[in-house]
């Protein structure tokens, strides 16, 4: 499902004159959480009630619902019903620093635990020794750690460093969850200028199933990226991996002010046509 510029998702869009029954029921219930100013924890309108109200049949809505709640719209809870969901964590993976500095809710940085998966020193494959710009066999840091939020398997992240560049590691300050990128520059002087990356949506591999607790359908946003020294040296050949329905992704220009774009906004972009049809 493909989100708009402010994280509000869009529904699948039918062939020219076709309407999904579904579809309806997916923007009805979008419209019901703008129009009528419903905040996270609010209760939706039953199933029943849904049915009615776009005139569809109770397979329809099923179908509706699953899609909202697989885009982080909703939370169904058995029994109780259906509420808006949580704000999604806002993540800007194209901010210089610390992993978990680019994440925050509400504009307020969110609390995570760390859990060191792997640190080891080994071969770098063909597209490290590319990314690193490096020799083939020259040997390699791979640390991986998983962040988690309230006890859930949250972001997936492997760092690949040059042992060239990094002869050491504190794999006890790694292993509490402190910043590689603070003690790289604190221990060996190393800071990050830029970096290069990609973007990705995509299923989940079996490493992201394994450390993030996925299914095959989930889909996750990862992020591959070679951070580079002032004077161009390729340091850092990483991948991160996020749940995709429980962020939103934001990058920003040179220019911190102003803020026209906020993302955390909410609401449909779409345009409604003159004279209310």
């Amino acid at each position: 499902m493909a989100t708009t510029t402010s994280g509000v998702p869009t529904p699948p869009q039918p062939a020219a004159g076709r309407e999904l029954r579904y579809q309806r029921v997916y923007d009805l219930v979008l419209r019901l959480i703008e129009e009528d100013g419903l905040e996270p924890g609010d209760k939706l309108p039953s199933t029943a009630e849904l049915t009615k109200l776009a005139d569809v049949s109770v397979i329809s809505v099923r179908r509706a619902l699953d899609e909202l709640d697989h885009d982080g719209v909703i939370e169904r809870h058995q029994g109780l019903g259906t509420f808006v969901a949580k704000p999604r964590l806002i993540s800007q993976p194209g901010r210089a620093g610390a992993l978990l500095g680019t994440i925050s809710q509400d504009e307020r940085p969110v609390e995570f635990s760390t859990k060191l998966v792997r640190i080891a020193v080994g071969m770098p494959s063909r597209n490290h020794v590319r990314a690193l710009d490096i020799q083939e066999g020259q040997p390699v840091w791979e640390i991986t750690r998983v962040r988690l939020r309230d006890g859930r398997e949250t972001v997936a992240e492997r760092a690949t460093l040059p042992l060239s560049l990094v002869p050491a590691l504190d794999e006890e300050q790694l292993a509490e969850g402190r910043s590689l990128y603070e003690l790289l520059e604190e221990r060996h002087g190393i800071s990050e200028a830029y970096a290069e990356q990609v973007f990705q949506v995509d299923r989940p591999s079996q490493w992201e199933r394994e450390l993030l607790g996925l299914g095959p359908n989930d889909t996750v946003m990862r992020v591959r990226g070679v951070s580079y020294t002032e004077d161009d040296v390729a340091f850092d050949s990483y991948q991160q991996s996020y749940r995709a329905d429980e962020f939103l992704f934001y990058v920003q220009g040179s220019r911190s002010t102003p803020r026209l774009l906020n993302p955390e906004s909410v609401g449909s972009w779409g345009v409604r046509a003159l004279g209310g049809e």
